[in-house]
């Protein structure tokens, strides 16, 4: 776009809809009427799974959600037409429908349908299926936050890292249970006579939960379970650091990116 012309109506639309688009800090005001309708859709879809309100209040209910969910399908219809502004150089029609098959606009679909399935089901099943799907609404909240996008780029660039975090992990969970099945095992046989049952304890060892419903008795099972716990930590805390630190580059790079885009186009 040269200096001094006025963005098209779709460009403008969509960068109301995808904070990528936009330059300015914060969300855009169409972004924060959708995440206010979100946040209310969703704690709708919570509170309605109480059988006392839903019995009193089943008709608001029924009514509020086809009013959301047409609000949300004319959202959706609005991302759909505004899609190929992601990528100009890309044929609208195909950027449209890769756009269709995003995980996010499956998520967002999902709960469409859920919303206006509200007249059907008398499944006791498939109503709990239907609330769970408008629950997925939450997703889209990930989508109006440029935070959001620099914690998946923080985890897709450390991801061998990150990976080697659990793998580490499972690792000594499986010697950890192991090393208390050998040392319990004979004492305890319903806690520890298996390794499988010693999983639970290495488990919850591992993740400083703690339930106290297993533990060892013996000396050389508390040795052992002591060092389990004081490993488990670092490698608890192991991803944190790198998240931290990766998360720190991606902010980076996006700033840099900006500045750049800023200099290169006046206009922006």
């Amino acid at each position: 776009m040269t200096v001094g012309q006025t963005p098209s109506l779709r460009r403008r639309l969509h960068a109301q809809l995808d904070p990528r688009a936009r330059r300015a800090k914060g969300l855009s005001p169409l972004n924060r009427v959708l995440m206010v309708l979100i946040l209310l859709a969703t704690g709708l879809a919570i509170v309605e799974t109480e059988p006392a309100l839903a019995g009193a209040y089943g008709g608001a209910f029924v009514l509020a959600e086809v009013s959301l969910g047409l609000l949300f399908s004319l959202e959706y219809a609005l991302r759909l037409w505004t899609a190929p502004e992601r990528n100009l150089k890309v044929r609208p029609w195909r950027e449209r429908l890769r756009f269709v098959f995003s995980p996010a606009a499956i998520a967002d679909l999902i709960a469409i349908l859920a919303s206006l399935a509200v007249f059907g089901g008398s499944s006791a099943m498939l109503l709990r299926l239907i609330r769970v799907g408008r629950i997925l609404r939450l997703a889209k909240l990930g989508r109006m936050s440029r935070a959001f996008d620099h914690m998946v780029e923080a985890v897709t660039t450390r991801r061998d890292e990150l990976l080697l975090s659990p793998a580490a992990g499972f690792f000594l969970m499986i010697v950890a249970a192991t090393a208390l099945y050998l040392a319990e095992g004979a004492i305890q046989p319903d806690k520890f006579g298996s390794i499988p049952r010693a999983l639970w304890w290495s488990v919850a060892t591992m993740t400083t939960i703690g339930y106290g419903d297993v533990y060892p008795v013996t000396v050389l099972g508390k040795v052992l379970a002591a060092v389990t716990a004081i490993f488990s930590i670092g490698f608890i805390a192991m991803p944190t650091g790198i998240l931290a630190a990766s998360f720190s580059d991606a902010m980076q790079r996006h700033r840099s990116a900006l500045q750049e885009a800023a200099a290169d186009d006046p206009a922006l």
